[in-house]
């Protein structure tokens, strides 16, 4: 029978497992390399100083705080869970998260359970102060539930500890004025999570509204459900002199073992001081191994591809051609 190119697809199906044992190393390494470097987006969020979604960029008083979810979506971590960042303000420094398990107006009186959120108080992140918290139908047995100016006038030493039911915000629930129906509402700032968490035992729900500036900025604050985080923005010589575009315009970031400053740049391995110092001798070797590694898989790769292609000339024409049928002529293992 004579051969024909057009009736296989793959030539011969010996072959085709050789090139992807061969060759599949060769593709997850470049994917390692890819990934080795710093994103500066998560969907339309910017990445920048002193954040990083990838290990070793940024600032490492943030490693692991921020995750970019399989769905392009930001996500920020905390004990409590994982929240997503609806947005990230540099020059104000802070972000907005959402979550999910807080009441919504979509809920109007038909309240979920829902849990306290919480910041891990060993980072450089906190509560700010522009969030205000509602709770609703909260057990007036257990909590103080009184218009915060006539019980601040009768009990001025418990004035912390009363929920306000004469807030603005519960009588002008933002987007959703009657939401509530004939529910309660009340304002309370807990001091720390512990007060949270005791609230929400003795309250159906709550919410958290944050004041962002409006269009006739400074004085213009308009309330919008969300949670407003604070964040420091940790300056220091050597990332100012890194980001210094005269001297090379690099990315601030660390060694993700000793969690040292590290001055990442595109063009060289990254440096202890900035991209343009070339008398620095000490670089880190993370992104160099990666792609060494990469460079000495593919030539592997290419050398195992060359065998692999001799190899099936031979049985080629050493066995009949029998596409698509194994039989004990052509079988490899």
């Amino acid at each position: 029978m004579a051969y024909n190119p057009s009736s296989c697809s793959c030539f011969h199906h010996s072959f085709c497992l050789l090139f992807i044992i061969f060759s599949f190393p060769y593709f997850f390494l470049t994917k390692a390399q890819a990934a080795g470097h710093c994103r500066t987006s998560c969907g339309t969020i910017p990445i920048s100083y002193p954040f990083g979604i990838d290990d070793g960029c940024g600032s490492p008083y943030y490693r692991h705080i921020l995750v970019c979810s399989d769905s392009g979506f930001l996500e920020l971590r905390t004990p409590s869970g994982r929240y997503q960042v609806r947005s990230i303000s540099y020059s104000d420094p802070h972000m907005i998260v959402t979550d999910p398990f807080m009441w919504s107006c979509q809920d109007g009186h038909h309240f979920r359970a829902t849990r306290p959120f919480s910041l891990d108080t060993s980072t450089h992140l906190t509560l700010s102060s522009q969030n205000d918290y509602l709770f609703f139908n909260c057990s007036e047995e257990r909590v103080i539930v009184q218009p915060k100016p006539i019980f601040c006038e009768r009990f001025p030493d418990r004035c912390d500890s009363t929920c306000d039911s004469a807030s603005y915000l519960c009588r002008h629930l933002p987007g959703c004025a009657t939401a509530l129906g004939g529910s309660s509402c009340c304002s309370y700032l807990p001091k720390a999570t512990e007060s949270l968490r005791l609230m929400l035992k003795y309250c159906a729900s709550y919410a958290s509204i944050y004041w962002r500036t409006g269009v006739n900025a400074p004085d213009d604050q308009v309330p919008e459900y969300g949670i407003r985080v604070d964040f420091d923005i940790p300056v220091t010589t050597d990332c100012l002199q890194c980001q210094d575009m005269k001297k090379g315009g690099g990315s601030c970031g660390f060694d993700t073992q000793s969690q040292s400053f590290l001055c990442l740049c595109n063009q060289r391995s990254n440096v202890t001081t900035y991209c343009n110092d070339h008398s620095s001798t000490t670089s880190h070797s993370k992104a160099g191994v990666i792609a060494g590694t990469v460079t000495g898989v593919s030539a592997a790769g290419a050398v195992g591809i060359g065998a692999g292609l001799w190899y099936w000339k031979k049985v080629r024409a050493a066995a009949p051609v029998t596409c698509g049928v194994q039989s004990n002529e052509n079988r490899l293992f």
